[in-house]
């Protein structure tokens, strides 16, 4: 029986097995504190003691309550080298292959759940819209309890939104403008509050920054985030360096967090060395506490029961984990998440974009010359060497970075699908195919920059200030 269940159990992520174990003991608390008879007790201690050695031996560690296991984030991908290995965490993403991270194996190693088509089907059934073409494309992948966010507003319970940005720079380019489209989206079809976190403290901890100039880049995303159209009514932007010291609720929210979390813990889970200084320790809870409804409570009114949606690339996922452990022990449900994919850099998905790279990817900033010679220029094709070759073979959609790029940006599904049979086919050529990104960037960047201008100092201190939202709780 016991090599059995060590059989099964090898199936699991080590944290879905660590959550197996957790949930086994509280089974076990619940039958003692119930005065359940002995043998039914004692049958669940032995499955819980069985549990816990399969445990050790498939992580090779000691189950500790509430420590979760070390989250090992190097993954093979396919049949390539075994050396050559995805790398994902908050700060890093790297990949050898050129189609990009292999996201069905980092669904297993986080233990998410792929966004599937009977979840497609039943947003589209509850908000009464198509589903949004991040969805439908598979951009967003993966989530995290999105079935109880349903759940919640079919029976007419509140939820709402959060998700933020790390301004480590003054120009964003056109992927970070992809958890910010799809949330508006998010936000209009439930209808809402949302609140964006500008993590400028982080970047003062991580990056070469003073505070000023950190705040400074914050404001200055705050100006492209709010020309992507959100309601200034339903959503609040803040800055962790401002808003801090401004909301008793969101403090304590953190001191919360740091008291059930220990230094292992975040050892384990963000790879933090004994030579990192205790600010970034001790960040993580500043990114969990806004999943918490009392930490905003001139919106919520105080209340602690208002589950949160976090829309946002999967490699923040880790800072999530540890906060859906952490909120059933200081009293507050736990978020749940909606993962996208990253978004590629020009020069290939196995290559990193760099705010200190121009040519890594196309800024909000470009004029429509510069998008032109970026995208002709450095955009990596997955066409052949010669016309002859490619009019015979056809090209490669899986790397390439104009066809990838389209389907983040190009809405028309019958179009999109058209270009790739003709690329595939050898009939469409590279440069026809860059053209077609150039003439969908260019229009889209524009009518950004004229949104953006109309974002003055008044409007962005409107968003940022601490207020009720047009939301009765």
């Amino acid at each position: 029986m016991a090599d059995n269940l060590l059989w099964d159990l090898k199936s699991l992520s080590p944290l879905q097995l660590f959550e197996r174990v957790t949930e086994q003991g509280e089974k076990v608390r619940a039958l003692k504190a119930g005065k359940a008879p002995k043998d039914e007790v004692d049958a669940a201690v032995r499955m819980l003691l069985s549990l816990k050695l399969s445990y050790k031996t498939i992580t090779g560690q000691d189950y500790q309550a509430g420590l979760p296991p070390r989250d090992l984030v190097w993954i093979n991908n396919g049949p390539a080298k075994e050396e050559e290995e995805d790398l994902v965490d908050p700060w890093n993403v790297q990949t050898s292959n050129a189609k990009g991270v292999d996201y069905d194996k980092l669904i297993v190693r986080f233990g998410s759940s792929k966004i599937n088509t009977d979840l497609i089907n039943r947003i589209e059934r509850a908000t009464g819209r198509k589903p949004h073409h991040f969805l439908r494309r598979g951009i967003f992948f993966s989530h995290r309890d999105m079935d109880q966010i349903l759940d919640a507003y079919e029976n007419k319970k509140p939820f709402y939104l959060y998700t933020g940005r790390g301004p480590s720079s003054q120009a964003m380019h056109v992927g970070h403008l992809v958890p910010f489209l799809f949330t508006k989206w998010l936000q209009e079809v439930f209808d809402v509050p949302l609140v964006i976190q500008l993590t400028d403290d982080e970047k003062y901890l991580w990056k070469d920054l003073t505070t000023e100039k950190a705040y400074e880049y914050a404001k200055e995303n705050a100006k492209d985030i709010i020309a992507c159209g959100f309601d200034i009514n339903k959503t609040f932007i803040f800055s962790d360096l401002d808003y801090l010291g401004s909301s008793t609720g969101f403090y304590r929210n953190i001191v919360k967090v740091q008291k059930h979390v220990t230094f292992n813990q975040v050892k384990g889970i963000f790879g933090f060395t004994d030579s990192d200084c205790i600010g970034k320790i001790s960040f993580p809870a500043i990114q969990a506490a806004p999943s918490f409804s009392s930490s905003f409570p001139q919106i919520f009114n105080g209340k602690e029961n208002i589950q949160c949606l976090i829309p946002c690339a999967i490699d923040q996922d880790p800072y999530f984990r540890m906060t859906r452990d952490v909120a059933p022990r200081i009293g507050h449900p736990k978020p749940a998440l909606l993962h996208s994919v990253f978004f590629p850099a020009l020069q290939g998905a196995q290559t990193k974009m760099s705010a200190s790279d121009p040519n890594s990817s196309v800024f909000l900033t470009d004029t429509p010359k510069q998008i032109k010679t970026k995208i002709n220029k450095h955009a990596f094709s997955g066409g052949r060497d010669t016309i002859e070759e490619h009019r015979k073979y056809g090209g490669n959609c899986d790397v390439d970075v104009s066809f990838m790029y389209l389907t983040f940006f190009l809405e028309d599904d019958d179009r999109l699908e058209q270009l790739k049979q003709a690329y595939t086919s050898g009939e469409l050529l590279t440069g026809e195919l860059k053209k077609v990104l150039i003439e969908t960037l260019q229009p889209l960047i524009a009518a950004h920059q004229e949104r953006r201008k109309q974002v003055t100092d008044e409007v962005l201190k409107e968003f940022m200030t601490p207020r009720k939202l047009a939301f009765e709780f």
